[in-house]
């Protein structure tokens, strides 16, 4: 099997995947720039981009494990979906969407239960559901700081 290079470009965003060390993280960085993008904060508009990549992701992990083995580092859509998922209904100050950033990337380095058990499943769900777990779990943790703050 071979990836096309739309593959190539879509499943390691824009190419952050072969960049050589932390790709996860320059991904869910250039992630969280779009994001900063005015009117890109519009949860309805994220949910359906969120969905959409979930729905991709799968299909394209599943071809990137076939060709570089299980959860390959340069397959770093997961990561946009995830710390989109992390952005998706807090306030968008510099702030924190840092703190969500900083958080997310401790969440999905430490893969706390479930996500540690979900990553080992085969193909492309298995790549996308520990980054969608830690997403939540992100999110979870910015709504209940940001509550207590305001």
């Amino acid at each position: 099997m071979k990836l096309n290079l739309f593959d190539k470009i879509l499943g390691t965003f824009f190419y952050t995947g072969y960049l050589p060390k932390m790709p996860g993280t320059y991904t869910s960085f250039l992630a969280m720039l779009l994001f900063m993008i005015p009117g890109f904060e519009n949860p309805f508009l994220l949910m359906i981009l969120i969905s959409l990549f979930i729905a991709v992701g799968v299909l394209l992990g599943s071809k990137f494990e076939k060709v570089h083995g299980k959860d390959p580092s340069i397959f770093t859509l997961d990561e946009v979906v995830g710390t989109w998922i992390s952005l998706l209904f807090i306030k968008k100050t510099i702030y924190f969407v840092l703190i969500a950033f900083i958080i997310w990337r401790i969440l999905d380095i430490l893969k706390p239960y479930p996500a540690n058990l979900v990553e080992k499943i085969e193909g492309g769900w298995g790549i996308m559901l520990d980054d969608i777990i830690s997403g939540i779990y992100t999110l979870i943790i910015m709504t209940a700081i940001i509550n207590i703050i305001n």
